[in-house]
């Protein structure tokens, strides 16, 4: 099982400096929520470590293997998965069709052979099933064959969970993963979550603003402040501590 690490790492646009020289390492079987205030540097440095941004110094490293010079999609075969990346991969196609060409790259991969019509069609039945079954785990099943276009906010996100576990990452990655959904589909997204934090093999990484989502899930929070990693613990611990009821929670200190 592989640990993902980041060494220093930092970014800066101009004169500011958005991440400032964040070292953490990510095991497998653990959830980290990855909290601060607004403009803390969260999602920077969610898209260092994913490769949406180049970093101005520092690494990113996956069971020892550093991924710093690779882009996002050759970091995500290496086993970064983040959901976004694939939320317009096809939208004038089906939802299943699109759970489906993910299995099948993934198939493919695996089996180290290109495309051709004889793997299509000779695989055609399980790639599907293997869909089916990941579509019913999100239940997507009864959308299967609606365009992805037409999918309502939640069921996009629910389609980007499938997706992504389509792929089999070893690093799971959640931005804000129930942002605008209403109180019936967030649910659905948390209990994914759970499910995969149940394989000991995974690592996951959880951006959230929801303490009660944060409380209930995380075995790890770390929190980020001016691009500056201040607090990393248990939850309890991280959410008592006085830099992170001021900083992030916006609770000023008492006087004395």
């Amino acid at each position: 099982m592989s640990a993902l690490e980041t060494r220093e790492l930092t970014v800066r646009f101009g004169g500011h400096v958005a991440v400032n020289a964040v070292s953490c390492v990510f095991q497998p079987g653990t959830l980290t929520a990855i909290v601060g205030p607004n403009g803390a540097g969260k999602t920077t440095y969610f898209n260092l470590i994913s490769g949406q941004i180049a970093a101005s110094a520092g690494s990113v490293h996956l069971g020892g293997r550093d991924l710093s010079g690779l882009s996002t999609s050759q970091r995500t075969r290496a086993g970064l998965g983040r959901a976004f990346q694939l939320t317009n991969l096809f939208p004038r196609l089906s939802v299943l069709e699109n759970v489906r060409l993910a299995v099948q790259a993934v198939a493919e991969g695996k089996h180290r052979r290109g495309l051709n019509l004889w793997s299509i069609w000779s695989d055609h039945a399980a790639l599907t099933n293997r869909a089916m079954a990941i579509l019913d785990t999100v239940a997507l099943d009864q959308r299967r064959n609606d365009t992805v276009a037409s999918l309502p906010h939640g069921d996009q996100r629910k389609l980007e969970v499938a997706l992504l576990m389509a792929l089999d990452p070893q690093v799971y990655m959640f931005d804000e993963p129930t942002a605008g959904m209403n109180a019936a589909e967030a649910p659905v997204i948390l209990n994914l979550i759970r499910q995969l934090k149940a394989d000991k093999s995974k690592t996951i990484l959880l951006v959230e603003h929801k303490m009660d989502v944060v409380r209930e899930l995380a075995d790890r929070i770390i929190v980020l402040h001016n691009g500056s990693l201040v607090a990393d613990g248990e939850p309890a611990e991280v959410i008592a501590s006085p830099v992170v009821q001021e900083a992030y929670l916006g609770i000023a200190k008492e006087a004395a």
